[in-house]
C-alpha cells in the first residue's frame, strides 16, 4: 500500500500521479512537480490518499509552490502565448502547411539556454529551415520544431470521443499500440469507419486494450445460434453484453429475447452444478460445451 495524488498542468488536462511524500496538499493547491527542466507548477486534482497498489517508483511532490514559482510559471505561459502567435504569423508568411499543434517553453533564467519547442501537424513533409531562422531571430530563442503524427496531435490537442467521453490518449493511455479492423470484428462492431474512429481519424484506441476482454467472454460462452436452458429462460442464443456479462437468449415459447447472466449459461457451470448434484466431479479439463464425462468419487463425501 501507499499514497497516490494526482495533478494536472492544464485545466482538465491529462493526469500525472505523484508520491505526496511529507506534504499533504488539498484538491485546488498549486504544488511543485520534478521535471527534466527543473520543478514545474501544477494543480492538485486528486488529494492524496491511501491505495491498495504498489505505488512505488512515483516521482515525489516537491511541496507546495510558492509566490516566486506562481509568477515564473505565469511568465512560461505568457511566453508559451507568444511564441504561437509569432509562429502562426511566420507560417502565413512563408506559405507552409502546417498547423501549430502545442507550444513548449521552460524558463531557465539564462537567455541563452531559453529553449522554445513547437509541435506542428502538417500532411507532408516540410522544408521549415527559413521558418527556423525567422523564429529563433524573432524570439530570440533556439527553436525546436517537431511534426506530430494524427494520434499525437489529438493527444497533446485534448478532446471528446465518440462515447461522450474525453479521449484516452489525453488521459490516461501511456503510449499507442497497433489497432486492427479484426479487433473491430471480435468486438462484434460495424465495420464503418465513421463508427469506430476516434478524434483522430484512425481506430479508436479502446479497441485494443479492451480486446482482451471480448476474447476471454466469447471463449467461455456458446456461440451464436446455440440451444441453452437456464432458469431464466430456454432457447437459443442471440446477443452478447460483454461489459455486463450477459448472454441474451430467445425464448423458445414466448420469443422474448431474454438477458441471461453469464455464469447460468457458461457449458462448464451447467456440468458442475449438475454433477454436485449427483455426487459426482466433473472432468477437469473438458472443453465447454461438449459431453462431459464424470468420474464417480470413491471416497464418501462429508
Amino acid at each position: 500500500m501507499g499514497m497516490v495524488m494526482a495533478v494536472a498542468f492544464t485545466r482538465y488536462g491529462k493526469l500525472y500521479y505523484l508520491d505526496p511524500g511529507e506534504h499533504s496538499p488539498r484538491v485546488g493547491d498549486k504544488v511543485l512537480v520534478p521535471t527534466d527542466d527543473g520543478p514545474e507548477v501544477a494543480e492538485c486534482v486528486w488529494a492524496p490518499q491511501w491505495v491498495s497498489e504498489d505505488v512505488d517508483g512515483l516521482p515525489v511532490c516537491a511541496g507546495t509552490a510558492t509566490e516566486e514559482d506562481l509568477e515564473r510559471d505565469e511568465r512560461n505561459r505568457r511566453r508559451r502565448g507568444e511564441a504561437r502567435v509569432v509562429a502562426r504569423r511566420l507560417i502565413r508568411d512563408h506559405g507552409l502547411p502546417m498547423k501549430i499543434v502545442g507550444v513548449d517553453f521552460v524558463d531557465t533564467r539564462e537567455d541563452v539556454d531559453q529553449l522554445i519547442t513547437i509541435y506542428f501537424s502538417a500532411p507532408q513533409r516540410v522544408d521549415f529551415r527559413e521558418l527556423v531562422r525567422d523564429l529563433a531571430r524573432t524570439l530570440r530563442a533556439r527553436i525546436d520544431l517537431r511534426q506530430l503524427g494524427p494520434r499525437d496531435e489529438a493527444r497533446v490537442q485534448g478532446g471528446v470521443g465518440p462515447c461522450g467521453r474525453e479521449t484516452c490518449c489525453s488521459t490516461f493511455l501511456k503510449d499507442f499500440e497497433p489497432v486492427s479492423i479484426r479487433m473491430a470484428k471480435d468486438q462484434d462492431l460495424p465495420l464503418n469507419p465513421l463508427k469506430i474512429s476516434g478524434a483522430c481519424g484512425r481506430l479508436m484506441c479502446c479497441l485494443k486494450y479492451e480486446h482482451p476482454l471480448y476474447q476471454d467472454f466469447k471463449a467461455n460462452v456458446p456461440s451464436l445460434g446455440c440451444g441453452v436452458e437456464t432458469d431464466e429462460a430456454e432457447g437459443t442464443v442471440v446477443g452478447y453484453n460483454v461489459p455486463s456479462e450477459t448472454v441474451y437468449v430467445r425464448d423458445r415459447e414466448t420469443g422474448r429475447r431474454v438477458a441471461c447472466p453469464k455464469a447460468s449459461v457458461c457449458g462448464s457451470r451447467q456440468a458442475y452444478e449438475g454433477a454436485v448434484a449427483d455426487g459426482m466431479r466433473p472432468t477437469p479439463d473438458v472443453p465447454n460445451g461438449d459431453d462431459h464425462q464424470t468420474t464417480t468419487d470413491s471416497q464418501e463425501q462429508p
